[in-house]
């Protein structure tokens, strides 16, 4: 064996065309180059063998491989991704259900305990995995900007959801696919076609057919929860916290694999925690609840998002990021049903063909993403 140094041949890209997952904690910058050991000329066709054998870490050769050649790997359970991306749905659902039900709890509050019990969580595997907790020097910005749009999406997100049908408020958000391809063409010069503009189209004409404007459907709008001042409030909330979410995934993106997703979550919600806090003593609005079934239900609410954002995290290391993305349109399924179930307000024809327009155009966005991902991947294999 003798030491070389890895040139730009010996990255090879996983299967699927994917690249390598980095370990927790020892991603490098994008020009170091790692020391590895070579083996000699005679072992080189042998080892090749075991090198194809191995998929598990990165392509490296047994023994620094984990498992040994011959390993029997134990078989992946179809559709184990797809589970998980529902039951985060419904979780997800769930949680904006238990929203809805509180009472006198502002959502700027809210938000603050959900980003408590994100700190909670996260600061156990920061410690693990030494990430540290401001992250490298170049990246803070990016971070900085990640955490105070992500958490301004939440705020908002939790604004829509009290003052707006449930099911209005969800399928709104789910024009985000839709606003990230346009974003990211803008910043990051990625690709945008004529099929991107059309379900954008798609996108806005849904969220109008959901909002209703005056100016377009006449002054007596009806089928909407309380009045229409909080429902075009929570229209304009919603979209502000769809474009947020649109601008942290775009800034993401940026980032790319230089930064531990812990790390990320953890600027998320501690800037989300110091903004809330902010602007509950600037609102005046900082108050216990003064109902048991109240602080049960902010607990609950914790659990059931950082349970959501867990599952769809498993979902994407094991299901490819399309499929996901179609079946998380189930979250848009149970909204309606448990508006109808648990809040007795039926949706209106506009808002289900809304949601049609919204759905088609974020799973249109997602099967194009999907296609090219696997075109690229045949051609790296060629």
């Amino acid at each position: 064996m003798v030491l070389c140094q890895g040139g730009e041949g010996d990255a090879a890209p996983a299967a699927g065309g994917q690249e390598p997952e980095v370990p927790p904690g020892r991603e490098d910058g994008p020009g170091s180059v790692q020391p590895r050991l070579c083996p000699a000329p005679g072992v080189e066709a042998a080892g090749a063998e075991e090198r194809r054998a191995c998929g598990c870490c990165s392509g490296m050769s047994w023994p620094f491989c984990c498992e040994a050649p011959g390993t029997k790997k134990k078989a992946a359970c179809p559709g184990l991704g797809l589970f998980y991306t529902i039951l985060s749905a419904f979780l997800f659902s769930v949680a904006s259900l238990f929203l809805k039900k509180i009472e006198d709890v502002h959502s700027v509050e809210v938000s603050a305990f959900r980003c408590v019990f994100q700190m909670a969580f996260v600061l156990p595997g920061l410690i693990y995995y030494k990430t540290g907790f401001l992250g490298p020097k170049g990246k803070r910005i990016f971070l900085f900007f990640r955490g105070f749009l992500g958490s301004t999406a939440m705020v908002l997100l939790y604004y829509a959801y009290q003052v707006m049908p449930l099911a209005d408020a969800t399928v709104i958000t789910f024009t985000s696919p839709v606003f990230t391809s346009l974003l990211a063409w803008i910043f990051l010069k990625e690709k945008y076609s004529l099929w991107d503009l059309l379900f954008t189209l798609f996108a806005v004409t849904g969220v109008i057919l959901i909002a209703r404007p005056p100016f377009l459907f006449g002054s007596r709008v009806t089928g909407i929860e309380g009045s229409y001042s909080d429902h075009l409030k929570g229209t304009i909330a919603a979209i502000a916290s769809t474009l947020s979410a649109a601008s942290t995934i775009v800034i993401l993106r940026k980032v790319g694999k230089s930064v531990h997703y812990f790390l990320s979550i953890w600027y998320y919600a501690v800037i989300g925690l110091i903004g809330c806090v902010i602007a509950l003593f600037v609102l005046n609005e900082w108050r216990l609840p003064h109902c048991g079934r109240d602080r049960v239900f902010l607990i609950l609410i914790g659990l059931l998002g950082l349970g959501g954002q867990i599952f769809l995290t498993k979902a994407l290391q094991i299901e490819k990021a399309g499929p996901v993305s179609i079946m998380r349109t189930m979250d848009v399924v149970f909204a309606f049903i448990l508006q109808v179930l648990f809040l007795n307000h039926l949706p209106t024809w506009w808002t289900v063909g809304g949601a049609l327009c919204v759905v088609a155009s974020s799973s249109g966005t997602a099967i194009r993403k999907w296609r090219h991902s696997v075109k690229k991947a045949k051609q790296r294999e060629i």
